[in-house]
């Protein structure tokens, strides 16, 4: 019998040969955005004591807060940065 005659892969085969590849290629663009967007997070994180002094600058020069409690509240910043590292 010719290949054409029922021995071959037929019509759901290629339907779920069809699903499986974009399943797959989902599934390597969703790993890839997990990673970049978790690779960002914890770029973010290791630069936080540098925002966190751009607030408290922000904070002093809007005069928020007084010299005393801006340098007070600096070095508490920057002995948490040193006890992380």
């Amino acid at each position: 019998m010719p290949y054409w005659d029922g021995y071959g892969m037929g019509a759901w085969g290629f339907v779920v040969m069809t699903v499986s590849m974009v399943l797959f290629w989902v599934l390597i663009i969703a790993a890839i955005v997990a990673v970049v967007r978790y690779l960002g997070r914890t770029g973010r994180v290791e630069r936080g004591t540098g925002r966190a002094e751009e607030i408290l600058a922000e904070r002093f020069a809007r005069g928020d807060i007084d010299e005393e409690e801006y340098r007070r509240r600096l070095q508490a910043l920057s002995e948490h940065d040193r006890r992380r590292t």
